[in-house]
């Protein structure tokens, strides 16, 4: 439980992380600094893992380019740390969506209430979008939550693999569109005018990317996820928006409207019904052991 609190608490106050280094460095160069220091020097000591080149490529992809690329965007100007923290987890709906739609499952009723409090708190936030989050910040939150989502489905696909072998490789193949996005995006002019402007704190904040958030983050959570239930270590990532929240108030004084709050709330509330609802049902409809009776002895002839 110490470890899973560890990783999320890492996870949240990551939001805080990034935006110290969008102050210097452009969004898209960022994610190229992330991604290429993931991969490299870990390539060194990881065995690609035994999966096709077109699952690693997928995946980094959607997670570089569609996931980290976009949110570094949406969170220098349009969108807070504490906010962002909070829109990411909407991944939790769209992965369970694609998989209804992939295994033509149906939705069932709490799935259903689950969705719908966390559509009114998305709804809430676009309402009352303001100077620190704007609509398109939540747009770009929302299309790199559902990129998160079919990382989500690439990896599952993979199988019993070393997740934190497969995240290595897989970066590779974030770095060309990153770099050449980058390049397009970004420019020359604003990438060297951020390395100029980057101090200790940023370049510290580009390795807490790749080795506190990747490299420790996906590696730990993988091994609970290979000892314990799913159903056990899942729910910790509730409390990636508390402490998203947390540091953003703490270290960048990001106010706490009562509404930012209500919209966590809804969120959250979501969340915990579609993560908790099926291991509840599991624990109180699940039949108890049965008892064994002994068997009496037949007296001997």
């Amino acid at each position: 439980m110490l470890l899973a609190v560890a990783v999320v608490a890492v996870w949240g106050t990551n939001f805080t992380v990034i935006k110290v280094a969008l102050d210097d460095l452009p969004p898209l160069f960022f994610a190229t600094l992330r991604f290429s220091f993931a991969f490299f020097p870990a390539v060194l000591f990881l065995p690609k893992p035994n999966v096709p080149l077109r699952s690693l490529a997928a995946w980094g992809v959607l997670i570089g380019v569609g996931q980290f690329g976009l949110l570094y965007i949406a969170m220098r100007n349009d969108i807070s740390p504490g906010l962002a923290s909070l829109v990411l987890q909407t991944q939790v709906f769209f992965t369970i969506g694609l998989s209804m739609a992939l295994a033509g499952e149906r939705v069932r009723l709490y799935q259903g209430v689950a969705l719908a409090l966390g559509v009114a708190g998305i709804a809430l936030i676009a309402i009352r979008t303001d100077g620190t989050t704007t609509v398109l910040g939540l747009a770009l939150a929302l299309v790199a939550a559902f990129s998160w989502a079919c990382g989500n489905m690439v990896s599952k696909s993979a199988g019993s693999v070393n997740m934190l072998a497969f995240v290595v490789w897989a970066s590779v193949f974030a770095l060309p569109p990153l770099m050449l996005g980058a390049l397009v995006f970004d420019g020359p002019s604003d990438i060297e005018t951020g390395v100029r402007a980057a101090g200790v704190g940023t370049w510290l904040a580009v390795a807490w990317q790749s080795a506190g958030n990747t490299m420790f983050g996906y590696g730990a959570w993988s091994w609970l996820l290979s000892r314990h239930p799913a159903a056990t270590i899942t729910p910790m990532a509730l409390l990636v928006p508390v402490f998203g929240f947390a540091a953003s108030a703490v270290w960048l004084d990001e106010p706490l409207q009562a509404w930012k709050l209500i919209a966590a709330a809804l969120v959250m509330a979501g969340l915990a019904i579609n993560l908790l609802v099926p291991r509840l049902s599991r624990s109180v409809f699940s039949p108890g052991p049965v008892p064994v009776q002994a068997a009496k002895s037949e007296p001997r002839p």
